[in-house]
């Protein structure tokens, strides 16, 4: 394939443009709410080198864990962007589904772990967010509070992912 055929090729699947500014407060606090879910991840699946075990995966209707081990059960942990859900399951049939929707840093973080302690997960995390300027922790973050639910479909419609 010549470069101009590879290039005629790729072009159809360009990404479209995403609209920052209209969402970012938005993107601002999803980013917060995957560094909770990123750090329980961190705590709960064993250290692999360059840290290969603790990002989230993209799948059909989100981001997602992936199946992490805890004692004798399972947990998984996924961002549902389209019914607008964090759901968390675990392999004894356990559901808990918590609404995304506009609320603090703090408040998500307690909510994600009281689910965790319902479903006989107790772990503690270190709360201080990760590689970004002037980190607030998650207890103490009121600032990032916004969940505009359109803006959030559109970006996952739109990302060529979960259109």
């Amino acid at each position: 394939m010549s470069l101009a055929q590879a290039n005629y090729f790729y072009e159809d699947q360009k990404l479209p443009e995403l609209p920052y500014e209209s969402w970012k407060d938005t993107l601002a606090t999803l980013h917060m709410w995957t560094q909770v879910v990123g750090k329980v991840r961190l705590a709960l699946c064993p250290l692999v080198n360059h840290w290969w075990n603790v990002p989230l995966y993209v799948w059909a209707r989100g981001l997602t864990t992936s199946v992490m081990p805890y004692e004798h059960i399972d947990v998984e942990i996924c961002f549902d962007f389209i019914k607008h859900e964090l759901v968390i399951e675990t392999s004894g049939g356990h559901r808990i589904a918590l609404d995304l929707k506009s609320q603090s840093v703090a408040e998500f973080y307690q909510l994600v772990m009281t689910a965790l302690s319902e479903l006989g997960i107790h772990i503690k995390i270190r709360t201080t967010p990760c590689e970004v300027p002037n980190p607030i922790r998650f207890e103490e973050d009121t600032v990032h509070a916004t969940y505009d639910k359109e803006a959030v479909g559109k970006f996952w419609a739109d990302s060529g992912v979960g259109g």
